[in-house]
Order: structure tokens, then C-alpha cells, then sequence
């Protein structure tokens, strides 16, 4: 049995799953504070980890999972796959005898400057992240966004003034650094995602060159900082800055209002509608529960013949 209590729980092995409440034992699929709690044991990959104690206390007990790594517990055989969404990020095969199930968490499928590429292996049961289920989160081609992010920075520094780029702090902060640095730029980051950046370097994750940004603008950097919604210390920008925001939520044309910025560009570390479906052909799923996204997302998937739920309304799901 796995049931659902604001989070997935597989059930005979008391092991919750991106569970955001302290549990006794909880796989963390990735450290973004909406995936993790302070559990009393946490499993996750040994990057995960790496984050996850920065985020949560080095003291926190940790099992690790390295990818393609099997742990037999009981008679279940637990195995992480890469996400492809930041460095570390896992998916997790649960498997039983001859029955199996495959959580996401948060993943994407395509290229990525910075997290392992993601690896699908097949499954009975699916529970899968679906955050862009809607057709109009089709994402334009990842290097052509590159391009003109690129270009909006070359134009902006040409004429004496400051780019300043929102991004989420741990995960698309690093990568924008390694796309920017790679492109010749020099880069200034919030104290927080510079130290986050230092534990990628340490892992083997090179991002170039950066600094860390101390509120006092350079000509002719880049300055990365955190978006208003996340909570973290502010500080001060150049008031001759112009804002820009990498998000996949930009494909929406009026986001740039919505987030209060002068650019906005759709670079997203989650899988996009086509990459949704994608998911689904590649995984082989008998049964499919969605979670994080839209719930016509579920109704579009049945009127393509799976049989498919929003795990939120499954209280009690059998699984072997």
C-alpha cells in the first residue's frame, strides 16, 4: 500500500517522500524547500545531501542513495535516477516482486548546463510532477532563449548600464552562472547562491568564474539575486539596472508584468508539456498520478486512453 497525506507515503516501509513535515524517515528527491523537511532520516543522493545539510543543519543523518544504486529494504528495492532538474536531483524506482513504481519528482528531459541528464526507466505505476501541464507551456527551443537573453545583456552593458537577473536560488542561480560565464561574462551572485555555487564547484559542477555580489554594482557584471517571492536578505541594486527574470513561467507574454521586470525569458528546470507526454511514452505506466500542475492536465491524459488521477483526491491507493 502507498497512500497520500500531504505527501506521498509508501506505506509498509513507513518511508515518506518529498514530504515538507519532519518524519521519521522521508526520501528528498531534491532541496528545494518545497520538497524537504527536518526529517530525523533522510535519503536522497549524496548531492542532495550536500544541500540539504547547508539548507537544514550539518548535524542532519543522511543515507545516500547514489544513482543507479540499488537498497533492499524489507522486500522492496529502492533505486534513484537522475531528474535532470538541478545537480542531484532523483527520481525513485520502488519495486516489489514484479510490481514497480516510479516517482519524478520535479525532472525535465531536455539539456541542462548543469544537472545530470535525466534517465527514465520503466514502470507499472507513475507518479509524476506535471507542474506545465497545459499545451501553451509548449517551451521555444532552449538555445534560441539562450541567445537572446545574451543579447539583451550584450545591449545592456553596451550602453553603461547594469543587468540584474531574478532566478531561483539553488539550482537556476548556477546554471545561469555557467550559461553566462560561458558566454564571456562576468557575474556577481547573492551571498547565498555564491555559497551554493561553491558546494557545485566542489562537486565536480565547473560554473566558471563568479563573485560574490556585496551590494556594490561593477561595470560591466552581471548581478544575479533571488526573485521578490523568496524569502532571503535583499540587497541593493543600481538604479540604473534593467531586470530580467529566467523562468519557465515566461512563456506566458504577460509575466514580465507579473513579476515586475523589464525582460523576461522562458528557461525552465522543469519538463515542459511535450516533455510531460514524453515522460509518460518513455515510462510505460499501466496507471499515472499527477502531481504539482493543473488538474486538466489529468482529464487530457484520459481522453488519450491512461488511466490517470490527481494524486491530491487519492486518500488510500493500492500498490501491490
Amino acid at each position: 500500500m502507498f497512500h497520500f497525506d500531504q505527501g506521498l507515503k509508501i506505506t509498509s516501509i513507513d518511508l515518506a517522500i518529498d514530504a515538507r513535515r519532519r518524519q521519521p524517515r522521508g526520501f528528498v528527491s531534491h532541496a528545494h524547500g518545497d520538497h524537504m523537511a527536518p526529517h530525523a532520516l533522510a535519503l536522497c543522493t549524496p548531492i542532495t545531501g550536500k544541500f540539504y545539510r547547508h539548507r537544514l543543519g550539518q548535524r542532519r543523518m543522511l543515507r545516500e542513495l547514489p544513482f543507479f544504486e540499488s537498497l533492499e529494504w524489507d522486500d522492496f528495492r529502492l533505486t534513484t535516477f537522475p531528474a535532470g532538474h538541478i545537480l542531484g536531483s532523483a527520481m525513485l524506482l520502488v519495486e516489489r516482486e514484479n510490481r514497480s513504481l516510479l516517482y519524478t519528482g520535479d525532472f525535465k528531459l531536455s539539456a541542462s548546463a548543469t544537472a545530470e541528464p535525466a534517465n527514465l526507466p520503466q514502470a507499472e505505476i507513475l507518479v509524476m510532477e506535471s507542474t506545465f501541464g497545459d499545451p501553451r507551456y509548449r517551451l521555444p527551443d532552449r538555445e534560441q532563449v539562450i541567445e537572446s537573453l545574451v543579447q539583451v545583456i550584450r545591449q545592456t552593458t553596451a550602453v553603461g548600464r547594469t543587468p540584474v537577473i531574478q532566478a531561483y536560488v539553488l539550482g537556476k542561480a548556477q546554471e545561469l552562472t555557467r550559461i553566462l560565464t560561458s558566454h564571456g561574462f562576468e557575474v556577481s551572485l547573492h551571498p547565498e547562491m555564491a555559497a551554493i555555487a561553491r558546494i557545485y564547484q566542489a562537486s565536480g559542477c565547473e560554473l566558471g568564474p563568479f563573485h560574490e555580489y556585496d551590494g556594490r554594482a561593477v561595470a560591466g557584471r552581471v548581478i544575479v539575486e533571488p526573485p521578490m517571492g523568496q524569502r532571503m536578505k535583499r540587497l541593493p541594486i543600481p538604479v540604473d539596472a534593467v531586470t530580467m527574470a529566467v523562468t519557465g513561467w515566461a512563456q506566458d507574454p504577460r509575466a514580465k508584468f507579473r513579476l515586475g521586470v523589464d525582460y523576461a525569458f522562458p528557461l525552465s528546470d522543469h519538463a515542459d508539456y511535450g516533455e510531460l507526454l514524453d515522460c509518460i511514452d518513455r515510462v510505460g505506466p499501466k496507471t499515472i498520478y499527477c502531481t504539482h500542475g493543473p488538474k486538466q492536465f489529468v482529464e487530457h491524459l484520459r481522453n488519450l486512453g491512461h488511466n490517470a488521477y490527481p494524486l491530491a483526491e487519492s486518500r488510500q491507493l493500492r500498490l501491490f
